[in-house]
């Protein structure tokens, strides 16, 4: 009884081709969210509104040849106080050639000839300048220069010219002054009374 008590239970291997499968424990599919339904009409689109700026300068930006002629009529009938005053206003044009055509054009309707030179000068940087945006004004600048040259070879005839004459306005005063001395001098002697006879013992 005793040997009986303490046996332990034999375990009888048992053939694998007829053991039970073991459960298969299945996990469940993580549900993904249903996709939002689409609309058919798209959202409206509204344009980025572009920062406004002055007429002026839309007009100057898009068509600067044309603001510049523009300006060049307005100069044209300026008073000679109004003319001074817009040169003034614009100081030195730096390296922009807008501004040099705009200050040589306000140069030209002056009539003196440093500004007429001056004027020169800023046209011949414009005709060889380098930068794109004076390519435009290259055969305006050419044009006026050459009106320039032309101008200043006038003035310089006529400087000569004016020369020429205030010289003989000058000799033929020293001139006058000669005459009128020999003639008082001819007065002179012509009015001196005569000398009286000795009278004679």
């Amino acid at each position: 009884m005793s040997a009986c008590g303490t046996t332990k239970p034999v375990s009888v291997p048992l053939n694998p081709a007829t053991a039970p499968a073991p459960p298969t424990q299945t996990t469940p599919a993580p549900s993904t969210p249903a996709a939002p339904e689409v609309s058919a009409k798209p959202a409206p689109i509204h344009p980025v509104p572009e920062p406004t700026r002055p007429a002026a300068a839309i007009a100057v930006d898009a068509e600067p040849l044309a603001a510049l002629l523009a300006y060049a009529e307005r100069v044209r009938v300026l008073s000679a106080a109004e003319l001074s005053a817009d040169i003034v206003s614009q100081g030195e044009p730096g390296p922009s050639a807008l501004r040099q055509m705009r200050l040589a054009i306000a140069l030209m309707h002056t009539q003196l000839p440093v500004d007429t030179a001056r004027a020169l000068g800023l046209l011949q940087r414009v005709a060889y300048h380098t930068a794109p945006e004076s390519a435009e004004f290259k055969p305006l600048a050419r044009l006026l220069s050459a009106r320039l040259v032309a101008q200043r070879r006038l003035e310089d005839t006529v400087e000569r010219q004016n020369q020429q004459l205030r010289d003989s306005q000058r000799r033929i005063e020293q001139l006058s002054e000669r005459l009128e001395a020999m003639r008082a001098i001819e007065r002179s002697l012509t009015t001196r009374p005569k000398a009286r006879p000795v009278p004679t013992p």
